[in-house]
C-alpha cells in the first residue's frame, strides 16, 4: 500500500463535483434515476455514508464507468482512514510466534 500523509478524497466528493454538479443535475434526480432514496444519496455525497457494492454497481450502470472504480475510491477511503486508527499495539502476531505448532 502506498503510504501517504493526505487522505483520499470521499467517494461522494467525487460523486457529487465530477458526476452529479459537472452534469448539471440534482440530487433528487440522480437519486431517482438511480432508484434510491433522495437522504440515500445525500448521506453519500455529504460523506456521512459510504458507496455500497449495490450503489456501485448502479452507479456504474448510470454513468457508464465500472463498479470496480467506485468500489476501489470507497477501499481507498477506507482503508487510509483504518491504518489511521486502528491500534497494532494490542494485536497478536501469530505470524510471528515462533512457538505455534500447525495443525
Amino acid at each position: 500500500m502506498i503510504k501517504r500523509n493526505l487522505p483520499p478524497v470521499h467517494p461522494g466528493e467525487i460523486l457529487k463535483e465530477e458526476y452529479i454538479v459537472e452534469r448539471g443535475l440534482t440530487i433528487t434526480e440522480v437519486a431517482k434515476g438511480l432508484g434510491i432514496s433522495r437522504s440515500s444519496l445525500s448521506a453519500i455525497v455529504n460523506e456521512q455514508s459510504g458507496i455500497t457494492a449495490e450503489i456501485a454497481v448502479k452507479l456504474s450502470e448510470a454513468f457508464g464507468n465500472s463498479s470496480q472504480f467506485w468500489i476501489n475510491l470507497q477501499t481507498n477511503y477506507d482503508i487510509w482512514h483504518a491504518e489511521k486508527n486502528v491500534d497494532r499495539t494490542a494485536i497478536t502476531h501469530f505470524w510471528k510466534d515462533p512457538n505455534r505448532q500447525s495443525a
